[in-house]
């Protein structure tokens, strides 16, 4: 064993040592159908402005700390009842982990669902806290009782409910929700990450529990280079979680960018919409195939079973098609894929891929 070696095995926390780095997977050459990305690009009117700016932004100066620019046109296109503000964030990631660390004393517990965002027991883990994850019913639906169950005997500090759930793609059953906040001693974060795409929001219900916060991240929709993110929620609430987030978390560019595309938010929520038409006939396509069960999806992804999962998966590699192998991450994910709601082309492609790879292993 060498001395870094042996110094990393003492030094570094044992827990830490046990975790597998967050993976993302090379995509050269393959349609990329893996990562929830918004599959269009920008007008080229509104790219020509965007260059422009970014060719005279101040990248030798500092970010502005508080990026007022931005979170005022965050404000402009999201309905924040009266009293509620925002604090942004580099992705939702690091939201998740300010949260975290705000909450983390010893023995404090992190709750959530599973299967759902790898990243809340990831998270949960750098903190220093206890995460408890609740299984989700056999078509993933929230199991009420037993979450409630577990409030009652955990005692969470921090809920992460994802509002559609990812990787399953369902909107949970918001009466359910509701009765989890109203029974969680400590906070309930709602991410919405895929808000754009789904047809319920907690946004409006931030007036009404006061342990109520909602986390939305812009990548999904179409913004994911810049890494912005926000929170949602009472002042009293952000003012203390500012106090963890990095100074200029949010850099030059980041804040430039968004700020001009919040400015065209129509021209995105189009382009999602166009993703939601493209989700159904997806999920026509899937759903045609024998063999596949494909599960309704409120967000801009779908999750399919199939038998040979893993192979499945290797074989639209080798066709060039990337998507997510989820088969082997969680029990209620047993040869579980999850794929990328694309252009039509990019859908007819994955499809007809799809299709030889189970022919071929068949």
């Amino acid at each position: 064993m060498s001395f870094v070696t042996a110094a990393a095995t003492h030094l570094i926390r044992p827990e830490i040592q046990a975790l597998h780095a967050y993976h993302v997977p090379p995509s050269t050459g393959c349609i990329k159908l893996d990562a929830m990305e918004n599959p269009y690009l920008l007008p080229q009117t509104l790219r020509d402005e965007i260059a422009q700016m970014v060719a005279e932004a101040a990248l030798n100066r500092y970010p502005d700390a508080g990026a007022h620019e931005l979170k005022a046109h965050i404000r402009a296109v999201t309905p924040l009842p009266s009293g509620m503000d925002v604090l942004l964030g580099n992705g939702s990631d690091e939201i998740i982990q300010i949260l975290a660390l705000a909450v983390a004393k010893p023995g404090a517990v992190l709750l959530s669902v599973e299967p759902s965002f790898v990243m809340y027991k990831m998270i949960a883990t750098f903190a220093g806290m206890r995460y408890v994850g609740v299984p989700l019913t056999q078509d993933f639906s929230l199991d009420l009782q037993a979450t409630l169950d577990a409030i009652e005997r955990e005692q969470p500090a921090l809920v992460f409910l994802a509002y559609p759930n990812n990787p399953t793609g369902n909107l949970f059953d918001s009466d359910a929700v509701r009765r989890i906040i109203e029974a969680s001693p400590g906070l309930v974060v709602v991410d919405e990450a895929y808000y754009a795409f789904a047809r319920d929001s907690f946004i409006p219900q931030l007036a009404h529990y006061d342990n109520l916060l909602v986390m939305r991240t812009f990548s999904k929709l179409g913004m994911a280079g810049l890494r912005v993110g926000f929170l949602a929620g009472a002042t009293a609430w952000l003012a203390q979680l500012e106090k963890l987030r990095l100074p200029y978390n949010v850099g030059v560019l980041p804040q430039l960018v968004a700020t001009k595309l919040l400015q065209h938010h129509d021209v995105l929520l189009a382009q999602a919409a166009t993703i939601k038409q493209e989700r159904v006939r997806l999920m026509a396509a899937l759903t045609a195939i024998p063999g596949v069960q494909a599960y309704p999806s409120e967000a801009n992804f779908i999750l399919f079973r199939v038998a040979k999962a893993t192979r499945v998966f290797e074989a639209l590699k080798q066709r060039g098609v990337l998507i997510k192998n989820l088969d082997g991450g969680h029990p209620a994910l047993a040869d579980c894929l999850r794929v990328t709601v694309g252009t039509s082309e990019e859908g007819a492609q994955f499809i007809a891929a799809l299709q030889d790879s189970i022919n071929q292993l068949a």
